[in-house]
């Protein structure tokens, strides 16, 4: 499901990407626990679809709350929760539009 996700994100098919990426979000908090690698990588590529459907209060919450995870659990010097904190701390989050090249890429 997350590539599949990750295709419509590929394509500009924001809603499918959206909806599939609240899917493996939500199965992934529930098999792998909410603070697990891979349940960050998908908040982290929600956050990115979200931002890329114009829903900017969404994103920044998601983008938020991974931050403050990676953080806790990885190390704010391990290089995940280094990329999610700059993607936080730049405007250029909610300013640019879409590249593939920054989400689905985190880990």
């Amino acid at each position: 499901m997350a590539n599949l996700a990750s295709t419509y994100w590929n394509q500009g098919q924001w809603k499918e990407a959206e909806e599939l990426g609240i899917q493996v979000l939500e199965t992934r908090k529930q098999v792998l626990g909410p603070e697990h690698p891979n349940t960050l990588t998908s908040m982290h590529n929600l956050a990115y679809t979200c931002k890329s459907l114009g829903n900017i209060q969404d994103a920044l919450a998601l983008i938020t709350k991974c931050v403050e995870l990676c953080n806790k659990v990885l190390g704010s010097d391990h290089p995940s929760a280094i990329l999610s904190s700059n993607t936080l701390n730049t405007t250029n989050f909610i300013t640019s539009s879409p590249c593939p090249t920054h989400a689905h890429s985190f880990f």
